[in-house]
């Protein structure tokens, strides 16, 4: 039965209700979809990578500390750990979020610290899993068929590493990766430490581990350029929350370090959630890095162009989808963002 306005004003009305609704189909969403947080436009050019008022989306919520989100193109689903679980969680379009693997980073004797799992997580160049372990202080990989994990580094001149916390693979095979502190039982005094700095590491394709960064406090995420020209590399340290810059030698060394952006200010003044952790690039060299307030949109040039703001310590984000959309782990929530941009490699 055809519906019946008793005036305009009761058309008007039904009016912006079918706007609102094709608005919530363009974007994807169900009537129900939970939202949270805010965009903060800072330039012009953050209205072009972001369309202004886009819901920022909650896909799942309740987990002790997300991080390390990785999409799977071939298989068309994203992974991320919860740290204190031990745990890589899955999430697929329709179906309910479930376990994937644990233990996923600690397989001693409990209790161990209260970031046992694994953190960080990458696709290698040949479709296996990369993971950082915390409690098991290694760098593993593991296929997506039968098979178990092989260890690809656990030390470094014949000592354990701290408790790896992020990596990528370069296109030549090399895989790069972060050491802080932030797995082990005491952290920075635990006992069982037995590399003093907190290094970035490059895990030659011969083996070789190598020190290409010694002298950062607390090493975080890193991603390269869309050309890989410069690798960037977060730092969690409140009284250096940078995001450095370092040209990548063709050996796979580093050179021209360089602070590309200084969050210290804007931390310091208490009213943003978050310091510098996971990073991602776009194919227009934009870096999405999580930090002060969610995650912060720095053009290639270094300035803010603006924040998706998602009200809690963000950890970090990956590209999935079409390469348009940004997944985000923010403390207990896996989020998501569609953008107007997509990832380098993509």
């Amino acid at each position: 039965m055809p519906t019946q306005f008793k005036d305009s004003t009761h058309m008007q009305l039904f009016c912006r209700l079918l706007f609102i609704s094709s608005m919530i189909t363009t974007f994807g969403l169900s009537a129900q979809q939970k939202i949270t947080g805010k965009l903060t436009s800072l330039d012009p050019e953050f209205n072009e990578l972001i369309a202004p008022n886009t819901p920022i989306q909650v896909l799942g919520e309740g987990f002790d500390w997300a991080e390390g989100p990785v999409w799977m193109k071939e298989r068309g689903f994203l992974l991320f750990s919860d740290v204190p679980k031990n745990t890589i969680y899955k999430w697929k379009e329709g179906e309910e979020i479930s376990t994937f693997l644990n233990p996923s980073g600690y397989t001693g004797i409990l209790p161990y610290s209260k970031e046992p799992g694994s953190n960080g997580l990458t696709i290698s160049n040949d479709g296996q899993l990369i993971l950082c372990e915390h409690g098991d202080r290694r760098i593993s990989i593991m296929p997506f068929s039968k098979g178990g994990k092989k260890t690809l580094a656990d030390s470094y001149e014949g000592k354990r590493f701290n408790s790896p916390n992020d990596v990528i693979q370069h296109s030549s095979g090399a895989v790069y990766f972060t050491d802080p502190p932030y797995g082990l039982p005491d952290y920075v005094k635990d006992a069982s430490r037995e590399i003093d700095m907190f290094g970035v590491y490059r895990i030659g394709t011969d083996g070789v581990v190598t020190a290409v960064i010694k002298d950062l406090q607390r090493p975080n995420g890193l991603a390269f350029s869309p050309e890989e020209s410069i690798l960037y590399v977060a730092q969690s340290d409140p009284n250096a929350a940078y995001i450095m810059a370092y040209d990548v030698n063709i050996d796979g060394s580093l050179r021209n370090a360089r602070v590309f952006y200084d969050a210290t200010p804007e931390h310091k003044k208490g009213e943003l959630k978050g310091l510098p952790d996971g990073l991602k690039i776009d194919n227009k060299g934009n870096i999405f890095s999580t930090g002060p307030g969610g995650v912060m949109v720095i053009s290639k040039t270094g300035k803010l162009l603006g924040r998706i703001e998602t009200g809690q310590a963000t950890a970090n984000c990956a590209w999935g989808g079409d390469g348009s959309v940004l997944y985000i782990t923010a403390d207990s929530h896996l989020l998501r963002i569609r953008t107007k941009t997509k990832g380098a490699g993509w």
